[in-house]
């Protein structure tokens, strides 16, 4: 039996996989790491959250994960997860990570610590949203600067970075397949006297309301014809499952940063 901890598992997502694990073989949650005490918790109550018929206490210090723990699995800040994946490195645990908004210096610490144990990295851990990708990059490749990208994503209004991570790496793909950085050609939402569009780039817009759990829409506009792709999430479950498969898979690896692609076979 494979044992898990997960972190921010007071959260929307950590709550998710904890029931993705509770309904999966082979893999069972061993430890539960929380950044703030539940409201309402009765005085002199230790908070725990239920999984497997079992109450899992909450800890708020890594450092007091039990041992014997084999892979984390992390939604939560990019400060928070560079601390956890921190303590892992020094413990030789595996990890998977689905935090977004790492600025290049904590990127370069994600690196870092990839150099020291198997870690996988992914703005989104859905199976479909990384197919996503893949389909992405073949249609840029094809179609080339003759057809315009542009990218709209939408998320419920708490969501804190903009545009997504995952519109983020969609449009490093397109750049990617056309030969180009994302950093030469990304243009974030347009305002004002903007002039004609430029062929090269690739629009980006971020899009805030409800309680929508994600969309994502790809599209290429050519003469006389437009291909979209879109994805829309319909609840935060398929983010849990990939994640916990990407847990499954990255048990055992050498260490070097991995993503969803690598874990899918579809690179």
């Amino acid at each position: 039996m494979i044992r898990a901890a997960v972190t921010g598992v007071s959260g929307r997502m950590g709550s998710a996989i904890i029931r993705a694990l509770d309904q999966t073989k082979g893999i069972e949650l061993v430890s539960a790491i929380g950044r703030t005490t539940p409201p309402g918790l009765p005085e002199g109550r230790s908070p725990a959250v239920s999984s497997g018929g079992r109450e899992i206490p909450i800890i708020f210090d890594i450092a007091q994960m039990p041992a014997g723990v084999d892979v984390l699995i992390d939604f939560t800040s990019p400060e928070g997860t560079l601390k956890s994946l921190s303590w892992c490195a020094d413990k030789g645990i595996a990890a998977v990570t689905g935090t977004t908004g790492f600025s290049p210096a904590q990127t370069g610490e994600l690196e870092h610590i990839a150099g020291r144990i198997p870690l996988v990295v992914s703005p989104n851990m859905s199976i479909a949203v990384n197919l996503l990708f893949k389909l992405a990059a073949t249609a840029a490749s094809v179609l080339g600067e003759d057809f315009d990208a542009e990218i709209v994503e939408v998320h419920h209004g708490m969501k804190k970075d903009a545009p997504s991570g995952t519109a983020l790496h969609l449009a490093g793909e397109v750049a990617r397949a056309r030969g180009k950085t994302l950093e030469g050609t990304a243009v974030f939402s347009r305002h004002g006297l903007t002039g004609e569009r430029t062929r090269p780039e690739i629009g980006i817009h971020a899009v805030r309301g409800g309680d929508i759990v994600g969309e994502h829409t790809l599209l290429l506009a050519g003469p006389g014809e437009r291909l979209e792709l879109i994805h829309r999430a319909h609840s935060r479950e398929n983010f849990a499952r990939g994640a916990i498969r990407a847990a499954l898979w990255v048990i055992g690896k050498k260490p070097g940063m991995y993503s969803m692609m690598d874990v899918l076979g579809i690179k």
